[in-house]
């Protein structure tokens, strides 16, 4: 079964949110603590909590920092709309190169007197500074990336010079690396986001007022093609961070239209803005979408065995899952052969494609099959004779072993045994 995540994000998206909805789908709490306690940074902490959202329990998942912000203080943010003037800081945080918007917080902006920065370098050290696993830690690359590419295109400076606020460079850091480690967590394969939503109007930041959708996630939606919708809300609905972790993870396709949901988690923003205010990830199964089998069918009475044997090796090499056939009488009781293919939908066209131009036939029959597959995986074991490929399956709770063709008849022919003397002797060094 393949693994995918499912994001709807009808109500928005920020780096607290996308985390707190892992948590509530598995993601192991304890391996999360871990890495964020093993980074080169302090000045935080995070709570994770239970509260309701529109009637529904959701986690949240909350990065406390040891300086002010205002996070969730709604007139510092949008208190702007009728004043001539808005807050500023000095000329060097107006005219220097850093990042004027925080990611996080569901919609969150920092705004504090300090001086203290980082750089884009600082950053990448902070993330190699943890104990992750390798595909955490390119993941969280992989998100602050585009933050770092939405910064230097809003303040027209290199990457690399991009600076980030102390405080807003902390609470990122912490969202994305969280988020990257419960992703690598619960085994991912693949992320569907059908779109994302922001609201209007305008936001106030470290330069001044700004419009929503706010640059930052405007040139991250530019750079992934990500699908955003304009909703009828005045403010921030879609943070940078937020907007980087779904370019990041999503595998461009818009919808999943068939799946078994496996696990369902509800990540809680802070802001009231009339919509639901959660992010729900769906941990799905999507055997039957993306590895559906047919049955493809035909009847075939004047093609050689030589034509139909070359046949079944151009077809198992294009992907065909079996390939096998029946002799039969048709027509004015003349001898035939039934040619059957076992195959994936996608695979369809390449298969037809090869039965048309190597037989006869003037037509195909085409059938879904429900499928039952084992449990299984194909590891590589050591044997008295060398290493060997193995089927190892579960049924019934109990492991079986099934030794590949190839590498039996590899054993066979090298040592001058029997085949099932080459079997044996794999399965006994599996069982060992």
């Amino acid at each position: 079964m393949e693994r995918y995540l499912y994001l709807d994000c009808s109500s928005g998206l920020s780096g607290d949110m996308a985390v707190a909805s892992l948590l509530d789908l598995g993601a192991d709490e304890a391996v999360l603590r871990h890495a964020l306690g093993s980074l080169h940074t302090e000045g935080f902490e995070i709570r994770i909590s239970r509260v309701m959202k529109s009637g529904i329990e959701c986690c949240d998942f909350d990065v406390v920092l040891e300086k002010d912000n205002h996070d969730h203080d709604m007139e510092y943010l949008y208190g702007h709309e009728n004043k001539e003037s808005c807050h500023c800081h000095d000329q060097e945080e107006e005219h220097g190169h850093h990042h004027d918007h925080d990611h996080e917080g569901a919609h969150s902006h920092h705004h504090h007197h300090d001086h203290e920065h980082r750089s884009y370098a600082d950053v990448k050290q902070i993330i190699d500074s943890g104990d992750l696993t390798e595909n955490a830690r390119m993941l969280a690359h992989q998100i602050f990336r585009y933050i770092a590419d939405a910064e230097s295109k809003a303040h027209a400076v290199p990457v690399e010079e991009v600076c980030f606020h102390e405080v807003g460079a902390v609470d990122s850091i912490v969202d994305v690396i969280s988020f990257a480690v419960c992703y690598d967590n619960l085994g991912i394969q693949k992320t569907f986001i059908p779109y994302l939503v922001d609201g209007t109007g305008t936001v106030r930041c470290q330069h001044g007022i700004i419009p929503v959708p706010v640059p930052a996630v405007s040139s991250i939606l530019a750079a992934s093609s990500l699908p955003v919708r304009i909703m009828n809300v005045q403010g921030e609905l879609l943070t940078p961070t937020g907007a980087a972790i779904a370019a990041a993870v999503s595998c461009g396709e818009k919808q999943l239209n068939q799946f078994l949901i496996r696990a369902i988690g509800y990540g809680a923003g802070k802001r009231e803005t009339g919509l639901a205010g959660m992010v729900r990830a769906m941990l799905v199964e999507t055997e039957e979408v993306s590895e559906r089998i047919f049955k493809l069918e035909t009847n075939v009475d004047d093609s050689t065995g030589e034509q139909l044997g070359f046949l079944m090796g151009e077809l198992f090499q294009a992907g065909a899952r079996d390939v096998h056939w029946i002799p039969c009488y048709m027509k004015k009781n003349r001898p035939g052969t039934i040619l059957t293919v076992i195959a994936r939908e996608k695979d369809i066209p390449a298969m037809e494609a090869l039965i048309f131009r190597n037989t006869t036939t003037l037509g195909i029959r085409r059938y879904p099959v429900a499928t039952s597959f084992l449990e299984r995986k194909v590891r590589e074991v050591e044997t008295l004779f060398g290493k060997a490929l193995v089927k190892e399956c579960i049924a019934d709770g109990n492991l079986r072993y099934y030794p590949e063709y190839e590498s039996v008849a590899e054993i066979a022919r090298k040592e001058g045994i029997g085949y099932m003397d080459a079997w044996e002797a794999i399965v006994d060094a599996c069982q060992e």
